[in-house]
């Protein structure tokens, strides 16, 4: 499911800081590294304090010392130029992605504001999420722990099947890790849902509360179904249903158990704006320093 991974890089130390995870999810699930770089056009020799990769043989050094510098000798490591200048880095990347290198797996950092530093938790993800393509895992640079190890995988769910898409690739990790899965539904309160059901709590609050303990009961009939496929296949699995506000309790509850992935189903039902600006994955990107791995499913 994974079994290759594109790392995007600018030259930076803070898109660098990704490379313990990528190295670590290189070496457990075996898969080969692409690492690239999108020469900016009019892109200064500095950002923030940081150098910036202005020119295809200068990227081109810079590529080949870090994947002899952060890769083992087992785990293969190719590198990729794009030489002719663009406005548009993310769409860059995302058209390499679909078109030429067909990963499984796209590794990002979240930081800064101009160019490449845009792949943050803004305009790949939308992209990716908007048009079904390939997961995206975002880091946090200030939070990486090396060696990167998964062993408690959180995956928030919700009463659609089609979130269940994502459970494979929780699966897969796992496995790999040995990790245990948690599986987390957040059902909303009165005062914290959203689009129709909170018009309607608010002109027939019996009726919006009847129908978010209906919406519990069946969360903890999905579970049990889920638990006990895990349970067959010999892999550690919990379970639990909270009630708030979705991207608060997800944060809150990775935190309480130490999670070290989150992964979720992302989809653009509604648009690259309304899926980033005002969704349950952006909240919890918000709030959240745990890796963060974007699932896109179908609309």
């Amino acid at each position: 499911m994974f079994k290759h991974i594109l790392v995007p890089l600018d030259g930076s130390r803070l898109a660098e800081a990704a490379l313990p995870v990528v190295v670590s999810l290189a070496e457990v699930l075996n898969a080969p590294v692409t690492l690239m770089h999108v020469i900016e056009q009019d892109a200064p020799s500095e950002v923030h304090n940081e150098r910036h990769l202005t020119n295809p043989s200068e990227a081109q050094d810079y590529l080949d010392e870090i994947s002899k510098m952060a890769f083992p000798p087992e785990v293969k490591v190719t590198t990729h130029i794009h030489t002719a200048p663009v406005a548009d880095v993310p769409q860059s990347i995302i058209d390499h992605a679909s078109q030429e290198f067909q990963p499984d797996l796209i590794v990002l950092t979240s930081h800064g504001k101009s160019g490449i530093r845009n792949l943050l938790v803004g305009s790949i993800a939308q992209l990716v999420a908007a048009i079904g393509g390939t997961p995206v895992l975002l880091i946090k640079p200030e939070h990486v722990s090396t060696p990167f190890i998964i062993k408690n995988i959180l995956v928030p769910l919700d009463n659609e099947s089609v979130h269940d898409l994502a459970l494979p690739y929780a699966v897969t990790l796992a496995r790999a890790y040995h990790a245990q899965i948690d599986l987390l539904c957040v059902i909303p309160t009165l005062g914290t849902d959203s689009g129709e059901h909170a018009a309607a709590g608010s002109l027939l609050p019996a009726t919006a509360m009847a129908y978010l303990d209906i919406a519990e009961e069946i969360a903890q009939e999905h579970f049990q179904e889920h638990l006990d496929e895990f349970s067959k296949s010999g892999l550690p699995a919990s379970a639990e249903i909270v009630r708030g506000d979705p991207a608060a309790m997800i944060a809150e509850t990775a935190e309480h158990k130490g999670s070290d992935l989150i992964l979720m189903g992302t989809h653009g039902r509604a648009g690259m704006d309304a899926f980033w600006n005002r969704s349950v994955t952006a909240g919890v990107a918000k709030r959240i320093d745990t890796p963060l791995l974007l699932v896109p499913l179908p609309d």
